[in-house]
């Protein structure tokens, strides 16, 4: 297939330069990326075995856990690129799949509840009802701590250092 560039222009903060294609016998365009390799990192799986980083491979499992939410298309796109940003700044040459799985569960974790269950379920390879039913008890438990903490106001702190020592003494000359 013979095609022709449209435009071209950096895109991912310069880590890639994005092109517009049209091919010349059907005219139909299409987008390519074109990525920079500094240095090819490595992620070691749980069973030992090391794999070259694979983008592709991380956005599909997060679109997997994402499906039917109200996660848009670029939202993912962000959190792959946020994972991204920060393994570059590492400099480490190789990740544990395990590191890699939190970074993305703990992304998902502030953006869907749902998509980050689903994520879970298959990363930490859920083996029955229970380890699924204790995961979202404590996503709720923490949602609940979040929302108490959101409604709660601190006491200002009395003459001597103790919280309640204004209301003590109010009530002291009360009664």
């Amino acid at each position: 297939m013979e095609d022709r560039v449209v435009d071209s222009r950096g895109s991912r903060e310069g880590r890639a330069v994005r092109r517009r294609r049209e091919c010349l016998e059907c005219g139909r365009r299409y987008t390519t990326y074109e990525y920079i390799e500094e240095r090819p990192l490595q992620v070691a799986k749980r069973n030992g075995e090391i794999e070259p980083y694979d983008r592709r491979k991380l956005l599909t499992s997060i679109q997997v856990a994402v499906a039917k939410r109200p996660v848009a298309g670029p939202d993912v796109d962000d959190l792959v690129e946020e994972i991204e940003r920060i393994l570059d700044q590492s400099d480490a040459s190789a990740i544990e799949s395990r590191q890699l799985g939190e970074m993305v569960m703990e992304r998902l974790k502030a953006r869907d509840h749902i998509a980050y269950v689903r994520f879970a379920s298959v990363y930490r390879n859920f083996q029955d009802l229970t380890e699924f039913y204790e995961e979202l008890r404590e996503l709720d438990e923490r949602a609940v701590e979040r929302e108490v903490r959101r409604y709660q106001r601190e006491l200002p702190l009395g003459a001597n250092g103790e919280g309640n020592a204004g209301v003590e003494s109010a009530a002291e000359e009360a009664g």
